[in-house]
């Protein structure tokens, strides 16, 4: 089958991609969204702009299109690319790598249906201490590139996705709660090298900002 991912450059999406191509299924084309609004409800946005270099590294095509990022009026855009993903590479089906969120899904799905495509949500529902060690296992190497909770400070910007860090949120977890893989918007990730990149990225350039426990650390790449 034909499909687009829809693809934020984090560890869910790029591993719902490599998840699809693992089954045969022909990734025919990425779709991302840059969002104006850092806080938007439907899109990642640390070091969205860097999607792109990701996806040539991947050798596949990338369609991006811009939102303002505003609730429900963001779904139009994500509309408006979706079917022209549709209209040009003929993609019979959509890829996303939600996890929990329903919110998400479910307009994802509404907007599959309304341009009669399947919707897949590959990693739907996966314990996440196990969606870790299967990132882990597939050698997939992922930094933090934002924070949003607390105990999380600027002390685990850039910090890969290892074991040891998988000790660390599995203590976070059991003290204060916190989504061991970011789901409940804890933390984003950025994708840096993983068994679709024909070259492992390299970051020339950040940029950290933030204060208490709500850092981001924009990143540009080579």
């Amino acid at each position: 089958m034909k499909v687009a991912v829809l693809f934020s450059g984090g560890k869910d999406s790029t591993f719902a991609a490599f998840m699809t191509k693992n089954h045969g299924h022909d990734v025919s084309c990425l779709i991302s969204l840059i969002s104006e609004n850092p806080d938007s409800y439907m899109f990642h946005t640390p070091s969205i702009s860097e999607a792109g270099k990701q996806a040539e590294t991947m050798k596949i095509p990338i369609l991006i299109q811009k939102t303002k990022g505003e609730k429900e009026l963001e779904l139009k855009d994500l509309k408006v690319v979706i079917r022209k993903a549709k209209s040009e590479f003929k993609i019979q089906g959509v890829i996303t790598g939600t996890v929990e969120s329903a919110y998400q899904a479910s307009r994802i799905q509404k907007i599959c249906d309304m341009l009669d495509l399947d919707c897949f949500n590959p990693l739907w529902q996966k314990n996440q201490f196990e969606l870790l060690e299967d990132l882990i296992k597939n050698s997939f190497e992922i930094i933090i590139t934002g924070v949003f909770a607390y105990p999380l400070d600027k002390s685990w910007l850039g910090r890969k996705i290892n074991q040891d860090f998988l000790q660390d949120v599995n203590k976070l977890y059991e003290k204060y709660k916190i989504n061991p893989a970011g789901e409940g918007g804890e933390f984003e990730t950025f994708v840096i090298n993983c068994p679709l990149f024909t070259d492992r990225l390299k970051i020339k350039y950040k940029k950290i900002r933030g204060k208490q426990n709500s850092w981001t650390m924009e990143i540009e790449v080579k």
